[in-house]
């Protein structure tokens, strides 16, 4: 059974992930402490579980924040992504039925998101997309590492200026690439995803060195 530090960490995780706590918020733990009904020793703790998947961080005198990714980050999230989704590609043949409606479901989601203009959540069924390709590979091991990077990279998604100008074209290429699997081309989906990946790193690393232009003023 999860402890009452394990259970806040992945309340607080959620939180993070699903954009409720842009990075660079300061986590206050008597605020925190007294909306989640925790003590704060809970909440430390909680913090060192969150530190560690490399969401927050503490800074001596100041306190916990949602961590604010740099160049370095961006860069190694997308290579180590591309590794994961990649396997998970290459191994859809043989996935389960079951793995291969995830992901057309995820992508529906977005659709359905997109619709009613909810860009948050379609950056959301975004993230459960990309998880749903390494799931293919039917390895709990890759899951779990692979979650840990999609929850960075919601971190991401926070440097943007614009969610919606961000997520559509990628959400058109998740279709995309979803129904090259459906229909067996597993070569064009890899494919397909690398470019996918390697332009949304782009994307990234240009809205993250001008919000850092930006910090720094002329």
């Amino acid at each position: 059974m999860a402890s009452t530090a394990q259970r806040t960490a992945d309340l607080l995780r959620r939180r993070i992930t699903q954009g409720a706590l842009a990075p660079g918020t300061r986590l206050s733990e008597e605020a925190l402490g007294e909306a989640m009904g925790v003590s704060r020793n809970t909440l430390r703790e909680a913090f060192r579980l969150l530190a560690h998947d490399r969401l927050v961080a503490h800074e001596p005198n100041r306190g916990v924040f949602v961590r604010r990714l740099e160049v370095a980050d961006i860069t190694d999230i997308y290579a180590v992504r591309t590794t994961l989704e990649s396997a998970g590609v290459r191994a859809s043949a043989t996935a389960p039925a079951g793995q291969l409606r995830a992901v057309a479901e995820a992508v529906e989601a977005g659709e359905a998101a997109a619709d009613a203009a909810d860009w948050g959540q379609v950056g959301t069924a975004d993230l459960r997309f990309h998880q749903a390709l390494g799931a293919l590979s039917c390895s709990s091991r890759i899951d779990t590492y692979l979650a840990g990077l999609l929850a960075e990279q919601r971190l991401a998604f926070a440097t943007m200026p614009s969610q919606r100008l961000f997520h559509e074209p990628f959400l058109r290429r998740n279709r995309t690439i979803a129904d090259l699997l459906t229909a067996g081309r597993t070569t064009a989906a890899e494919d397909a995803l690398h470019r996918y990946l390697e332009d949304a790193c782009r994307t990234v690393l240009d809205a993250l060195q001008l919000q850092l232009q930006l910090q720094e003023g002329p």
